[in-house]
C-alpha cells in the first residue's frame, strides 16, 4: 500500500468483520475493500501467487481428495466387479456346456446376470453423496477442506465460534446461541460469551 494510513476490510478472506489499519509498505490482501478515502496499492503477486488463488488451490485440492469412506466404497465396488464378471463367465460357461443353447441364447443371459450383478448403484452412491453434501456446505459458507474431518463431525459434542467476538454476522455481539447437547446448559454458554 502506498499512502497515508487507511482502514481495509478483509472480512472476505479472514470472516473477521473488524476492519485493519493500513499504512504504507503493508500488505493488502486481495479480495479486501477500502473502508475509506482512495488509495493506492502496488500489485506484487499476479496469477497464482495471489492469496484468493491459494484459495482456490485449497478447494480444488479439497474437491480431489477422496475419504475412507469413499476409498472403502471404491474397493468393495471393485471386488464386486470381479464377482459379476466371474458370475457372467459362469453363466456363459453353463449355458453353452450343460444345456447346449445358443452363443446368442447364452450371451443374452450373460449380459442379464452381468448387469444385475453389477455394483454400479454403489460405485456412483458415495460420490453423489458427497458432491451434495459439499454443495450444501458451500452454500452455507462451509468450505470442506478435508473430507475425513467432514466425516468425523458427525462426533462433535460442542463447537465454539469466538475469533473476534463476531460470530459471522459482521456485528459485535452475540446474536443466537445453541446448545445440540442439554448439559451444555445456558449458563456454560452465557459464560463462554463474556
Amino acid at each position: 500500500m502506498k499512502g497515508r494510513n487507511q482502514l481495509i476490510n478483509e472480512a472476505m478472506i479472514t470472516c473477521k468483520s473488524k476492519s485493519v489499519s493500513k499504512s504504507e509498505g503493508d500488505d493488502v490482501i486481495d479480495g479486501s475493500f477500502n473502508c475509506e478515502e482512495s488509495i493506492k496499492i502496488e500489485i506484487e503477486k499476479t496469477g497464482d501467487k495471489t492469496f484468493l488463488s491459494q484459495i482456490v488451490k485449497l478447494v480444488k485440492e479439497a474437491q480431489e481428495s477422496k475419504s475412507k469412506t469413499q476409498n472403502l466404497a471404491n474397493k468393495a465396488a471393485f471386488l464386486l466387479t470381479i464377482v459379476a464378471i466371474t458370475a457372467g463367465a459362469l453363466a456363459m460357461f453353463v449355458w453353452l456346456v450343460f444345456t447346449g443353447q445358443s452363443f446368442n441364447f447364452a450371451l443374452a443371459r450373460t449380459v442379464t446376470v452381468m448387469v444385475i450383478a453389477c455394483p454400479h448403484a454403489l460405485g456412483l452412491a458415495v460420490p453423489l453423496v458427497v458432491a451434495v453434501s459439499k454443495a450444501l456446505s458451500a452454500k452455507s459458507g462451509l468450505l470442506i477442506r478435508n473430507r475425513n474431518a467432514f466425516e468425523q463431525a458427525r462426533n462433535i459434542q460442542a463447537i465454539i465460534f469466538d475469533t473476534t467476538r463476531t460470530l459471522t454476522k459482521g456485528e459485535f455481539g452475540v446474536t443466537e446461541t445453541f446448545s445440540f447437547d442439554d448439559s451444555y446448559g445456558n449458563t456454560i454458554i452465557g459464560t463462554l460469551m463474556m
